[in-house]
């Protein structure tokens, strides 16, 4: 039986008129911060360097302080770079943001559906840091200079591209918008791409930053991981210290437990609105099914 056949199913409420004018959706607030990013970064100071020919421009401050460095391992309290770095850009190069976010908006709506909002949110960001912190073990390990730099959403946007390839592998997409082609082939092609960019090197290109990203997304999905229902109620105990305690009220024992399973099923209801049926824990399930039986009974006995 689906969800949406138990009596206590409920439609979704019209969105407010306001709401048209917010993103929809993780991926259109994720484009919306790169680029605001990227335009900060515009205006931020140059950075120069003074050699015998003259002084250097070699890139903007707000860009160098966000990406992540060689020695951003060594020094725990630049840990914060590893995020950061995944919504930085080049400032000069319009293409760097152009490519990444055109594959973002085109391929990122469908994985964000296909996983819910929430859980595509969790798996973007630690696809970010997981890109970010390969790239600084690996230029770490080859003992690259400590000003080595890389940014970029490249590493996050090859986990979309290979998650969108198997999850969709037979829909036609057109490379460079032009060559059609199936999505599985248009992702195996990225991939050894990065490997041959990796292998040849010299042109300035995080390829260990893409290839992380990729293999991440593709363990993720190999593994069935949920990265929601791995770390859901692992700080539940920090807000409740902020939250409003409600005022106390007395209730008869019927009426109780009929408030909080009530109060439970809303809850429920709103995380399969928000992230799909197959965010539901096997507990969750067990506890709608038990809803279910309770309002069908009452149903048929009236109520009590």
């Amino acid at each position: 039986m689906g969800i949406y056949d138990r009596d206590y199913y409920r439609p979704a409420r019209p969105a407010p008129i306001y709401s048209s004018f917010r993103p929809q959706s993780v991926v259109v607030a994720l484009i919306v911060v790169n680029v605001a990013v990227w335009l900060a970064d515009a205006f931020s100071p140059e950075i120069i360097v003074r050699t015998v020919l003259g002084d250097i421009p070699v890139g903007r401050w707000l860009s160098n302080q966000l990406a992540v460095h060689v020695y951003t391992i060594t020094k725990p309290w630049l840990w914060w770079q590893y995020i950061t770095c995944g919504f930085t850009h080049s400032p000069v190069m319009f293409g760097h943001i152009l490519g990444n976010m055109l594959v973002l908006f085109f391929l990122g709506r469908d994985v964000e559906e296909r996983y819910g909002s929430k859980e595509f949110l969790r798996l973007y960001l630690t696809m970010v840091v997981f890109a970010a912190v390969v790239w600084n073990v690996a230029n770490k390990l080859v003992g690259d200079s400590d000003m080595g730099s890389a940014y970029g959403a490249s590493g996050a946007i090859a986990g979309v591209v290979v998650l969108y390839a198997l999850n969709f592998p037979h829909r036609t997409l057109l490379l460079f918008f032009v060559i059609p082609m199936p999505a599985w082939l248009l992702g195996a092609l990225v991939v050894l791409y990065d490997i041959y960019g990796a292998v040849v090197g010299g042109d300035q290109v995080a390829y260990s930053m893409h290839l992380a990203g990729a293999a991440f997304a593709f363990i993720y999905f190999q593994q069935r991981w949920n990265l929601t229902r791995l770390t859901e109620g692992r700080f539940r105990w920090l807000r409740s210290l902020f939250r409003k305690k409600p005022r106390l009220k007395v209730h008869g024992p019927e009426k109780e437990v009929e408030s909080d399973m009530t109060k439970e099923v809303d809850r429920l209801l709103e995380k399969i609105s928000r992230e799909g049926e197959a965010s539901l824990t096997a507990k969750e399930r067990r506890i709608l099914e038990t809803a279910s039986r309770e309002y069908q009974r009452r149903g048929k006995g009236g109520r009590q």
